[in-house]
C-alpha cells in the first residue's frame, strides 16, 4: 500500500492508471466518499421513483387532516402520512420528495451548464489569447460585478419563475468563476512541450485544444465542480424562500419553509422536514466533493 502525501491511500496498481482514474480510485477507497455516494444515489432514486408509483398527492388538500404530526411523535398520527401533514392537510413526505427532486434537478443541470460554458470560454481565452482573451475576460469581469441576488430579482421579478429560468439565473451567476480557473490552466498548458511539438507537426490550435489540452484540464475542475451542486441547491432554496423560486402549487424546499414559519411552535415538522432532507442531500454531496478535491490535491501534489 502506497500512501500519497497524507490521508488518501492508493493501491500500488493505480500507479499505472491515468491521473484522473487515480483520483477516482483514491476517493472511492475512502469511507466518506462511499457513504456520500450511496446516500446521494438513494435520495436521487427515491425522489425520482416514489412520487411516480405512490397514490399520495403532494398538492391535494384535505383540511380535516391538517397538522397531523409525524409517526415518531406517537400522538394523533396517520399511517398514510409518515412525516405528517401541513396547514392544508397535504402530505409532507411527498412534498419533500418533490422538492428534493426539483432541487437536485436544478443543482445538477445548472452545474453542468456552468461547467460547459465557463470552462469552454476559459479554455478559449487562455489558449487562443490576444483579442479572444480580452473580450471574454471583460465579459467575465462585467458578469462578476453583478450580485446573484440582484440578477435573480431582475430576471425572475419580471417573469413567472420556472425551472428553466431559475437554471439560467444560477448559470449566469456561476460561469465566470469556472472561466477564470480554466483560463489559468489553459495558459499553463499552452506553454508545455507537447503543445509546441504538435504545432511543429502541423496541428491547428483548435485540434490541440479539443483533443489534447481540454482532456488534461477539464477533469480536475469537474471533480471540484461536484461541490457546486450543493451551492446551487442552496441558492434554489433561497430563491424559493424569497418567493422567486418554483411557484405553487409545485412544492420546493424554500417555499415550504417560508409558508410554515408561522407554525413553528405548534407544527414544527412542516419546516423541519424539508430542512432535514436538504441537509442530508448537501452533506452527501459535500462528502463526495471534498473527498474528490482532497484526492486531486494529494495526487497532483505527489505526482
Amino acid at each position: 500500500m502506497t500512501v500519497i502525501s497524507t490521508d488518501v491511500a492508493v493501491p500500488e496498481p493505480t500507479r499505472t492508471m491515468s491521473v484522473n482514474r487515480r483520483i477516482l480510485a483514491a476517493a472511492w477507497s475512502t469511507r466518506s466518499f462511499r457513504v456520500g455516494f450511496f446516500v446521494f444515489v438513494a435520495l436521487l432514486l427515491v425522489s425520482t421513483i416514489y412520487p411516480e408509483i405512490s397514490s399520495t398527492s403532494a398538492t391535494k388538500m384535505v383540511v380535516k387532516d391538517k397538522f397531523l404530526p409525524p409517526l415518531f411523535l406517537g400522538e394523533k398520527w396517520s399511517w398514510p402520512h409518515p412525516l405528517g401533514t401541513d396547514q392544508l392537510g397535504r402530505d409532507m413526505l411527498m412534498r419533500c420528495l418533490i422538492g428534493l427532486r426539483y432541487s437536485l434537478l436544478i443543482g445538477i443541470v445548472t452545474v453542468v451548464l456552468v461547467f460547459l460554458i465557463g470552462c469552454g470560454l476559459g479554455l478559449l481565452a487562455g489558449f487562443k489569447g490576444k483579442w479572444w482573451d480580452m473580450i471574454i475576460m471583460r465579459i467575465t469581469d462585467a458578469q462578476l460585478s453583478v450580485p446573484m441576488i440582484i440578477l435573480a430579482i431582475t430576471i425572475l421579478g419580471v417573469s413567472r419563475p420556472t425551472v428553466p429560468t431559475i437554471i439560467i439565473v444560477l448559470a449566469l451567476s456561476g460561469w465566470p468563476l469556472y472561466a477564470r480557473v480554466a483560463r489559468s490552466a489553459a495558459i499553463t498548458e499552452r506553454g508545455k512541450e507537447y503543445v509546441r511539438g504538435l504545432r511543429v507537426l502541423g496541428a491547428t490550435d483548435w485540434r490541440i485544444l479539443l483533443l489534447y489540452a481540454a482532456p488534461n484540464i477539464l477533469p480536475p475542475i469537474a471533480f471540484v465542480a461536484v461541490l457546486d451542486v450543493a451551492r446551487m441547491m442552496i441558492f434554489e432554496a433561497i430563491l424559493g424562500f424569497l418567493g422567486l423560486g418554483i411557484q405553487p402549487p409545485t412544492p420546493s424546499f424554500g417555499s415550504i419553509i417560508s409558508d410554515s414559519r408561522k407554525y413553528l411552535i405548534n407544527a414544527w415538522w412542516i419546516a423541519t422536514s424539508p430542512g432535514v432532507f436538504l441537509a442530508v442531500a448537501l452533506t452527501a454531496i459535500n462528502l463526495m466533493g471534498s473527498t474528490l478535491e482532497k484526492a486531486r490535491n494529494r495526487i497532483y501534489g505527489g505526482a
